[in-house]
């Protein structure tokens, strides 16, 4: 049973089917994606955006097919374009009866009188394949079929057009070949059974709506490569495929096998995760299932030395991409999504490929912030990702038992340890006078509210912002466990960590009766509202008591929370944007700045749960992104949303965190018992009085 369908109440709304949009992807970043009513409304969309240089280089060649049926005489368009001069022609979403996700594929039913035409899209695992399926599931008799292709040869951020490109398109067997220019990749398309006419026609000016709010180049060309044409009888099946592979799904034998392969490869996600899962998987709801689903579009493999002959092997290296269409993989968020990815669903070696990677990368006690879409060395400009490290190690660990790993990565978390206290880049280093980790330099911004432009650094946050320090708290407390593990001395972690947590009473701002944002910075300590104080709560180890956590929980809910999560500043501060929208000044300096951030909301509930061990109310708090699932691209969950009522969703239509921690959090919920008493790390819980007296004193 399908988890998300829409019907033509939705679908004959040009505004619906143009802002609804759809994702499939192939495990080595490519992907191909679009609206639900067929039009371009992104420089990202496109059938076939090929990952040249895994998991980046990733190119546009094939932007869509115009689809069109002769019935009753005459050509009938199925397609949707917008174009310059406020044209949208032709209206072929007025023809959808519906859009549905059969597990992760998406399938459209096209309804003309009694004559209903399908189509499924998917990619090939490990390939730049797409397949485009269409399926005569209903006529009173044969119906003709003509499909045109629009292709291009750009890097999918830009929008450039090429002008008359000397492209060459060649008949082939079965279908057709077109290079854009010499150096540009081999496009192979075909369609088995169908006429294929080259044709070399370009289509001008192309808009593309969401870039035109975005503030950014909203124009585009395509060129018409060619025209598949075929008479289908009712029942009858027609496959194109579009590759930069030149025998891919060639012949009846291998089109018949791809859709199997793709439910095939569906269905082993599904079984890791309910092995894993156990009586919660049979339990969980269809959404549920649908995002075990999602997680895995966000794995990709890595070949940074070019190992083309680990391409598809367990040992392949792995990585996450931080978010489509245009992250690529970034320290942080890697970090933070690993858990719900890899073991949530049940999939550990996952896991393991992804540290073993990271961990490698580690230099001078900082992980990777990200590695560059152009394939460049990887940045390392963030002060919490190496803290995220800690975490996924841990959480690794404690679902494997995997001590052969934990040795190997063991000197890289030490390595992270000993550089924060001597100190590293940008000013990264341990407090001596209270063991708290301070940073900040000019010109970046290095914890995850990172926006910047040009020389504008929004949220500088310079000094001991409180999520990293109670990262730093977790990460110490980790090493004591992981230590022991391994039959090591702790070398004082834990005593460290007690340090930490008794001077973490300075973040307590008895007037707002929650957290400080950050702890000495250059004007003293900031009390802007913000929900980074949540971290205190909803890590594994808090250095905040019950009656603490209960604060902050309350204080974050009453003036941050709305359903799709917290803001990022209170809408009574003066620096406070309600709308992510304009050009990107404008929507980077709304980015932290009251905008919302999907991910955080299993935070809150796992803090609540902390706080208050109401599992049920926990529980509910993650209920409304069941409804965002169906509100920006379809089946999973988006990157951010307004702050301002409606909330609507924003930025990245598919966020690997959002995914990720919603995972997690749902099943470590589902997992607790219905209630219990709030309670403290065990150190926090022996020296609760002693940071008590310690708040009232530097309150004072």
């Amino acid at each position: 049973m399908t988890a998300i369908r829409l019907g033509r109440e939705r679908l004959g709304r040009l505004e619906t089917a143009t802002q609804l949009e759809w994702l499939v992807t192939n495990g080595i970043g490519g992907y191909a994606a679009g609206t639900v009513g067929g039009a371009l409304t992104r420089r990202y969309h496109g059938l076939l955006i090929a990952s040249l240089k895994p998991p980046v280089e990733r190119t546009l060649l094939l932007a869509k097919l115009a689809e069109r049926v002769h019935l009753g005489g005459q050509w009938v368009d199925l397609d949707l374009n917008f174009w310059a001069g406020g044209v949208t022609s032709p209206l072929g979403h007025l023809h959808l009866e519906s859009f549905e996700l059969e597990g992760g594929v998406p399938v459209w039913t096209w309804a003309l009188g009694s004559t209903r035409l399908e189509k499924r899209v998917w990619m090939e695992q490990g390939q730049n394949t797409t397949y485009v399926q269409y399926r005569l599931a209903a006529a009173p008799g044969p119906v003709t079929l003509a499909l045109r292709a629009l292709v291009n040869c750009r890097d999918h951020h830009d929008t450039s057009s090429h002008g008359e490109w000397a492209a060459r398109t060649e008949t082939v067997t079965g279908g057709l070949m077109v290079r854009a220019h010499e150096k540009a990749p081999a496009l192979w398309m075909f369609a088995e059974g169908a006429d294929a006419a080259p044709a070399n026609v370009w289509y001008r000016n192309f808009v593309l709506p969401v870039e035109t709010a975005r503030g950014l180049s909203d124009r585009e060309d395509h060129v018409l490569a060619g025209e598949f044409t075929r008479v289908l009888e009712p029942g009858e099946v027609l496959t194109f495929v579009a590759s930069t592979t030149h025998d891919a799904g060639r012949g009846p034998l291998a089109l018949a096998g791809a859709l199997h392969r793709r439910r095939g490869h569906e269905k082993a996600l599904l079984e890791s995760w309910e092995q894993a899962q156990g009586k919660l998987a049979k339990q969980a709801p269809a959404w549920i299932r649908q995002l075990v689903l999602a997680a895995d579009q966000f794995v990709v493999e890595r070949s940074p030395g070019g190992e083309e002959a680990l391409r598809g092997s367990p040992n392949a290296p792995r990585s996450v991409l931080a978010g489509y269409p245009w992250f690529t993989d970034w320290g942080r968020d890697t970090m933070i999504a690993l858990p719900g990815l890899a073991l949530t669903t049940g999939r550990p070696e996952i896991a393991r490929a992804v540290l073993r990677l990271f961990a490698a990368n580690v230099d001078r006690g900082m992980l990777p912030n990200y590695f560059p879409d152009d394939g460049s060395p990887a940045e390392y400009n963030t002060v919490d990702a190496a803290l995220w490290l800690f975490q996924a190690a841990e959480a690794y660990v404690n679902a494997t038992g995997d001590l052969e790993l934990l040795e190997e990565i063991y000197p890289a978390l030490e390595d992270i340890g000993a550089w924060y206290e001597r100190g590293t880049r940008f000013g990264i280093q341990v407090d001596p006078r209270d063991w708290l980790v301070t940073q900040g330099a000019d010109g970046v911004a290095l914890t995850w509210m990172d926006a910047r432009v040009e020389d504008w650094v929004v949220t500088p946050r310079k000094g001991k912002p409180v999520e990293i320090n109670a990262l730093w708290y977790n990460a110490l407390m980790s090493m004591t466990r992981l230590a022991r593990k391994l039959g090591r001395q702790e070398l004082g972690y834990d005593d460290m960590a007690r340090r930490v947590a008794n001077s973490f009473a300075r973040f307590w701002n008895p007037g707002a009766n929650c957290l400080f944002d950050v702890l000495d910075g250059p004007d003293g300590p900031d009390a802007s509202l913000r929900p980074n104080q949540l971290l205190a709560c909803s890590l594994p180890d808090s250095p905040l008591d019950t009656q603490q956590r209960r604060a902050v929980v309350d204080t974050v809910g009453r003036h941050l929370l709305t359903s799709y999560g917290p803001r990022t500043l209170a809408p009574s501060a003066r620096e406070y944007r309600g709308r992510m929208l304009g050009d990107r000044r404008t929507r980077d300096g709304a980015y932290h700045q009251g905008t919302v951030w999907t991910w955080l909301l299993p935070h809150f509930a796992l803090a609540h749960w902390s706080a208050y061990g109401d599992r049920e109310e926990a529980l509910r708090l993650l209920a409304p992104l069941e409804d965002l699932m169906r509100a920006m691209a379809v089946g999973t969950l988006p990157e951010v949303a307004d702050g301002d009522a409606p909330h609507a969703p924003r930025g990245c239509f598919a966020q690997a965190w959002t995914v990720a921690e919603t995972l997690r959090a749902w099943h470590t919920l589902s997992a607790a018992k219905s209630k219990r008493p709030g309670v403290t790390a065990k150190s926090a819980a022996r020296s609760a009085a002693k940071r008590r007296r310690a708040m009232v004193s530097a309150a004072k």
